[in-house]
């Protein structure tokens, strides 16, 4: 599972927490791997350089083996909480998607 992260001109992210939110995902979705190829993550601050609740977002897009890609997205006072709902979010979707996998 290839994670790929991508960010708008307003958010800057440390190698060091790049290697944090890695492993936060991979530890999320571990018993996903099989049926994921590429997670593309997409951070973005929604109010560039101004503060407001809730502007940081994240979009996180897995492709699935064999099957269509899956988005979700997740809001949240910081990068971390918006990766944190988003993560949520997509296990919820792939706990669907597999389930059905495996009932056929």
């Amino acid at each position: 599972m290839t994670i790929l992260f991508n960010t708008d001109k307003n958010i800057t992210v440390s190698e060091k927490f790049d290697a944090s939110l890695t492993t936060l995902i991979t530890n999320e979705l571990t018993r996903f791997t099989d049926h994921i190829t590429r997670l593309e993550v997409h951070i973005s601050d929604e109010n560039g350089s101004k503060e407001g609740p809730n502007d940081k977002r994240c979009m996180i897009e897995a492709r699935l083996e064999g099957l269509q890609p899956i988005a979700v997205t997740g809001q949240g006072d910081s990068t971390e909480h918006a990766v944190k709902g988003a993560v949520a979010k997509l296990k919820a979707a792939l706990d669907t998607v597999v389930g059905k996998l495996k009932s056929h």
